[in-house]
């Protein structure tokens, strides 16, 4: 019988119209090649950088050039679960490239080539990454060439049938390979690339976690014991009421929005800082001569920019750390001097104002969080702690240089799309209970929720029913202008429906505004409401 391959394994041109490789088997192969792309690319990547991960590096790039608006829906409607959203969005976009290239590699190498285009187009993606070197670009071309290799096994070594009917048959016919045993063979060899592709996945997260060993390293970590403790917790200050949110909030449960898809994986041992730029001398300091320090422990409600009205990113906690105006000083900070330009390990880059970090307040740079280390998802093993401005211009996480610099001459990952550079965290205030468009039973209701205006303190809360005048709710014991503070209203509900409102008025004495505003570029405003109805 006349051979029909070429010497490169594909059936020859004059012979493919004869037999063909069904859809089923052309896909199969496709999607294969891709995880072998991606497998062998994370092993790799674990091996020389692992933030050189294709897939993570792809989904930075997305993240960095999200459109405001975008990102803003997406934090609305998913929370916490942005991230994985987005990991679902990117895997449904690779199915369906991968198939695209299995059945286009039918009758020529077009799948191929796609798939190296693919990979010039993520390899780029991954040298834009901020501490990217020449060895990032080593993980995804070694994917690709197993990736095509894999498409070419896979695409010379599947199941033929003949050829649709009005196509030339003859050899074709003898031609034929669908037996059920070359079916199954085929299936091996697709099986066998899948494992390859899982178990180099695996090997290196594995790998890569052996390497770091952060989860050991956090365990072993002792918080250093606080020279000034943080006061203790005002009686009353949490109100028994089922339903509203806690004075304190659990480090399991603390919100965490950032731009992170691989957790930086730094230890103690691993981690230093950099304080230089308009200083007077430049300081690096490891973790032990930091624990060297006094410590402190402050409690401090953070907000994050994105928050909407009446949303949960917003979370207290108590913080021990180091004041962060003693290590400026320690470097001296120029006269000319007006912002810090922070950088965590993954490139994330935020500009705070030398004036946040020198006036007073409470800001720190945190080692503990609720008396533990810092978890691995909010910073471990330093982070930025600054009251009074909203995350994206101050709670760098893995934190590991401070730039003394000026808003004149340097911009931060945020201000770059747009967002505003100095974010003061607006007045805001949220019912909790009872809960939206629930029902309760007329009579006595417990309407209670929490205000914050960090750095200015919360000063009043009142609460409107319908259209009816505004009534002052109580208030819990101040604990400090730098938390939140919680507030319960007692109401004679009636029967019907009614619209719940509520607004604050912080220690300045400036009322929280009724102007609706999205959280571009510096934060969301409006006063918060529910609907309930009673009967």
């Amino acid at each position: 019988m006349q051979d029909t391959t070429s010497s490169t394994g594909f059936p020859r041109p004059d012979q493919q119209g004869r037999r063909t490789i069904g859809w089923f088997a052309a896909a199969l192969s496709g999607l294969s090649a891709a995880a072998v792309v991606l497998g062998v690319g994370e092993l790799v990547a674990a091996l020389i950088a692992p933030d050189a991960s294709p897939f993570l590096a792809t989904g930075a790039t997305v993240v960095d050039h999200t459109p405001q608006a975008l990102r803003e829906f997406a934090i609305e409607q998913f929370g916490t679960r942005d991230k994985l959203v987005l990991f679902l969005c990117m895997g449904a976009v690779m199915v369906a490239l991968a198939v695209t290239a299995g059945l286009l590699e039918r009758r020529r190498p077009y799948g191929s080539v796609l798939l190296a285009g693919l990979a010039v187009a993520v390899g780029i993606a991954v040298m834009q990454r901020p501490d990217a070197t020449a060895a990032f670009a080593v993980p995804i071309l070694l994917g690709a060439v197993a990736g095509i290799l894999t498409l070419r096994i896979l695409i010379t070594r599947a199941p033929r049938r003949a050829a649709p009917e009005g196509e030339p048959t003859g050899e074709a016919a003898a031609g034929e390979d669908t037996t059920d045993a070359s079916r199954r063979r085929f299936l091996g060899w697709a099986a066998g690339a899948v494992v390859l592709a899982a178990g180099s996945a695996a090997a290196g997260r594995w790998v890569g976690e052996r390497a770091r060993a952060v989860t050991a390293d956090l365990r072993r970590f002792v918080v250093p014991r606080p020279q000034v403790a943080a006061a203790p917790v005002p009686p009353g200050t949490d109100p028994p009421v089922p339903g509203l949110t806690a004075f304190r909030t659990p480090n399991d449960t603390f919100y965490r929005i950032d731009t992170a898809l691989r957790l930086p994986a730094l230890t103690s041992d691993d981690w230093q800082l950099r304080i230089h730029g308009m200083v007077e001398r430049e300081i690096r300091l490891t973790m032990d001569d930091l624990l060297r320090r006094p410590a402190v422990e402050k409690m401090i409600t953070l907000t994050c920019v994105s928050n909407e009205v009446g949303g949960d990113l917003v979370g207290n906690a108590s913080w021990i750390g180091y004041p962060l105006a003693d290590l400026l000083a320690e470097a001296g900070v120029r006269p000319d001097a007006d912002m810090v330009l922070s950088t965590s390990a993954d490139g994330f880059t935020a500009g705070t104002p030398v004036a946040a970090l020198t006036d007073g307040r409470d800001a720190l740079l945190a080692v503990g969080m609720n008396g533990e280390p810092l978890p691995v998802e909010h910073g471990y093993p330093a982070r930025m702690v600054v009251p009074g401005l909203y995350g994206y211009v101050s709670a760098t996480k893995w934190v590991v240089d401070l730039e003394i610099t000026r808003f004149d001459r340097a911009q931060a990952y945020w201000t770059r799309r747009g967002w505003s550079a100095f974010g003061p965290i607006k007045t805001a205030s949220r019912i909790d209970v009872p809960p939206a468009f629930g029902r309760i039973a007329p009579g006595p209701v417990v309407v209670a929720g929490v205000a914050w205006a960090q750095h200015r303190g919360i000063a009043a809360v009142e609460v409107q029913v319908d259209d009816g005048p505004w009534r002052p709710a109580d208030l819990a014991p101040e604990y400090s202008l730098d938390t939140w503070r919680q507030w319960t209203w007692r109401w004679d509900a009636p029967p019907g429906s009614h619209t719940l409102r509520v607004r604050a008025t912080d220690g300045a004495g400036r009322v929280q505004t009724e102007e609706r505003a999205d959280p571009v570029p510096d934060g969301a405003t409006g006063r918060h409401s529910r609907t309930v109805t009673v009967g």
